[in-house]
């Protein structure tokens, strides 16, 4: 995880300490809180609609009739409010493989052209947002809300990332930017040149450029996101009949659904765990349990990834939660902080379609298949893989696991015990409500982070004002740096089908399937998913590739939820597999270990996992027993 321009430049610290310096500091630190409350208080806002919404709904048989419209606006701009905070504290996802690897003069200028990059993304956003809001802004939704509404939030906090992305840019010397402007140019140069050598290469070669662009600004280090949006407005470039307020609507389109408010609130929801006690006191009593056995600090984490992922839906909180807490304990106990690390990764791809994940969430919404059906599709897949690594944490550990000191000392069992009961209360909203149709997915992760919330205020008494206010930026920060990544990509996946990408690719995979069958088509789309996985961050891969092969996998005869199953566990496989996978870095970062010590452990935990999805991606009925019984069959 990191920012643009993350890397300090040489003249930032005797730049800041003159006046013009202390005034940058002071406007970066003014607009910067302005939009992290911004943020928190669009969530806040969100959260507590969607909630006594359901309540009216349900209790009083009186629905809002803007129940809808109203938190897409607002998950609109928590989108992009939410993205620019990111992009001011460093959050925003990035490869920087090529970066830590070349000279410090070279860092400079991959860093100034990152920046570089942002600047014209963010531009973008405002200009071409400011002039479509004009456009729609006659037209209204069903209950009376102007289509501007949708756009001109996406304007303002794209205006928030420029100031913060120039900010940034004032603080290098002018050799790297330079020598960044200069590669803009050489980019530029290069496409007028494989025009003239290559008149006749082709029907489309915009794409060509369009890819060339993605690679050069994965290479340097730029954020997956602004990697995206640079590369879509690549191709409009060359394309020239394409408008660019194609670019505007798609960002804001990509994000204006109701479902995706899931992801704002399951991203809190695990986050108010880990602040409100829940996740310290669920670890405490697995230990408690487990800790004792042989490899038992590997249990541990298993199963707590278990009990995370089937809370929070969010991987990062997930790794975060379960990471910062037992791979301190690792080191105390003696053991290998690189395995920790590794085997932290490796359950995380197991946790991958565990309910409610947030990756299900987006698959469901850009392939249309149900959400519950693929929440109940993805437990046995997740328990097969759970089970994997278990086996392997206790025939291969080297010696009997001492269980390390208590977490919470002076806390007898059966306090935990309750304490576990209530937290199982969340349990039984999330699934009670998929189960009872008391709610839709989104309905219930709202209800999930109010539950949360009490608890932890309430019960545990763990949430103070400060930590509230904190949990809330970060919740909103992280939020919005994922749901910028789906904005943007929906501007890829929108331009790829206006060039009948998808259609030729779907084309291809039939005629190179058919002389084998279904298993080829499986077998194409595992490696496939790993290597997007691993370049792209999960949302990306899964919006630009869910629509592609979900529809091919029909064609052939898989079960579109068995499918999404296969998928979002072989893009998770890519995610967290060095040197790219970007979750890995987030491990890593939590370990504080270097993903080159964590290469040995990775490869033993990855085989497994991997011979896992190939079993299950031919034994289907491991995955589609739950769903046929509990009627989901499509």
């Amino acid at each position: 995880m990191h920012d643009a321009g993350a890397h300090t430049p040489p003249l930032a610290d005797a730049q800041l300490s003159t006046p013009l310096g202390i005034m940058r500091t002071r406007v970066d630190r003014w607009v910067g809180t302005f939009i992290d409350a911004m943020a928190a208080a669009l969530l806040v806002v969100n959260l507590a609609i969607v909630f006594v919404s359901v309540i009216f709904r349900y209790a009083l048989h009186a629905p809002f009739e803007w129940a809808d419209d109203v938190p897409r606006v607002l998950l609109v701009a928590l989108t992009f409010f939410g993205s620019a905070s990111a992009l001011r504290r460093g959050q925003h996802a990035g490869i920087e493989v090529l970066r830590k690897k070349v000279s410090p003069a070279a860092r400079d200028v991959l860093a100034a052209f990152s920046v570089l990059v942002t600047i014209i993304v963010a531009g973008c956003l405002v200009w071409f947002g400011i002039s479509l809001g004009g456009d729609v802004a006659a037209q209204t939704t069903a209950s009376g809300i102007s289509q501007a509404w949708f756009i001109y939030p996406m304007a303002l906090g794209g205006a928030a990332m420029l100031l913060f992305a120039l900010n940034k840019l004032i603080d290098f010397r002018l050799r790297p930017i330079v020598c960044a402007i200069a590669l803009l140019a050489a980019m530029a140069a290069c496409w007028l040149l494989y025009q003239k050598l290559t008149p006749s290469i082709g029907s489309n070669p915009e794409l060509v450029m369009m890819l060339a662009a993605f690679l050069v600004c994965l290479a340097a280090g730029v954020p997956i996101a602004f990697s995206l949006g640079f590369s879509a407005l690549t191709l409009l470039a060359v394309d020239g009949n394409i408008t660019g307020a194609i670019f505007a609507q798609q960002a804001s389109s990509g994000v204006d659904n109701f479902v995706l408010l899931a992801v704002p609130f399951f991203i809190l929801t695990g986050y108010v765990m880990e602040v409100n006690g829940m996740s310290i006191r669920l670890i405490e009593l697995i230990q408690r349990g487990v800790g004792h056995i042989r490899g038992g600090l590997n249990v541990v984490m298993v199963l707590s990834m278990i009990v995370f992922s089937g809370i929070s839906g969010s991987k990062l909180a997930d790794v975060a939660a379960v990471g910062s807490v037992l791979i301190p304990a690792a080191r105390r106990s003696k053991q290998d902080p690189n395995d920790a690390v590794a085997l932290l990764a490796a359950s995380a791809v197991m946790a991958e379609t565990i309910p409610p994940c947030i990756n299900l969430i987006i698959l469901g919404y850009v392939a249309n298949i149900s959400i519950t059906g693929l929440f109940i599709a993805g437990i046995a897949p997740a328990l097969l893989l759970a089970a994997s690594l278990i086996a392997m944490s206790v025939i291969f550990a080297p010696k009997r696991a001492v269980a390390v000191e208590s977490l919470m000392p002076g806390t007898n069992t059966r306090r935990l015990l309750v304490s576990a009961l209530i937290c199982g209360g969340m349990v039984v909203i999330i699934f009670g409500g998929f189960r009872s149709g008391f709610a839709t997915a989104t309905e219930i992760s709202a209800f999930a982070a109010v539950y949360a919330g009490a608890v932890g205020g309430i019960v545990f008494r763990e949430l103070t004002w400060k930590k509230t206010w904190n949990m809330l930026v970060h919740s909103a920060s992280l939020a919005g740096m994922v749901l910028f990544i789906i904005a943007l990509a929906q501007t890829v996946a929108f331009l790829l089908t206006l060039y009948q990408v998808p259609h030729a690719i779907a084309d291809t995979l039939i005629m190179l399937s058919k002389p084998f069958g279904a298993w080829s088509f499986l077998l194409m789309s595992i490696l496939i998913l790993i290597v997007m996985g691993a370049v792209l961050e999960g949302a990306a891969a899964i919006i630009i590739f869910g629509p592609l092969l979900v529809p091919v996998a029909m064609q052939v005869g898989i079960n579109p939820l068995h499918f999404g199953t296969i998928l979002i566990m072989s893009m998770g496989v890519g995610m967290f597999l060095p040197p790219l996978g970007l979750g890995l870095y987030a491990c890593c970062a939590i370990g504080n270990v270097p993903i080159e010590a964590t290469v040995k452990s990775i490869i033993k935990y990855f085989s497994v996992l991997l011979v896992c999805i190939f079993v299950l991606a031919f034994f289907p009925e491991i995955t589609m027993a739950l769903p046929r019984h509990f009627g989901f069959m499509q």
